[in-house]
């Protein structure tokens, strides 16, 4: 069975903590889908912990939904649990990803069967070739950058959960 993402781009309203804004404090952007169209467990493990066969140390796996999650984004994720037919609910923050490494590798590993007088290599991957250029990704990162430019680093956040 099959793993996709779910989820979306949100803000920090700057009026936020203000005497004339009293009205949510995160907003949503825009949904993931138009930007990120892909099924990639590779992508899902080394940012989320999501089927991370490819062994990366995971950046921002199973935070759970944010407890100031946009009303926008909580009618498209529900609860981004079982309840909603959802699992590994999470987020990242623009500051996060800006600061990812693309040279970070994954562990080499090695392995043997008994059937075949052969031994494996899995190659490390890097998280560059994982969310670079020839992916989706740097379409969902462009987004979050522009908004950034606005609401700071920390006030640009992903959040996302799986079926």
């Amino acid at each position: 069975m099959s793993t996709d993402i779910h989820g979306g781009i949100e803000f920090r309203h700057p009026g936020t903590g203000t005497d004339y804004y009293d009205d949510e404090p995160w907003v949503t952007a825009m949904n993931l889908w138009p930007l990120y169209d892909e099924t990639s467990y590779t992508a899902f493990g080394c940012l989320f912990g999501v089927r991370n066969q490819a062994g990366f140390r995971p950046l921002a796996p199973g935070r759970g939904l944010p407890a100031d999650l946009s009303s926008g984004m909580r009618a498209h994720l529900g609860t981004g649990t079982e309840k909603d037919g959802l699992h590994s609910a999470s987020w990242v923050s623009w500051a996060e990803l800006a600061a990812i490494d693309p040279r970070e590798a994954t562990e080499r590993a090695e392995w043997a069967t008994d059937d075949l007088p052969y031994a494996y290599a899995y190659e490390p991957m890097t998280v560059g070739a994982v969310l670079g250029d020839e992916t989706h990704w740097p379409h969902v990162f462009a987004v979050m950058k522009a908004l950034a430019g606005r609401f700071g680093d920390d006030g640009v956040r992903l959040v996302v959960a799986f079926d």
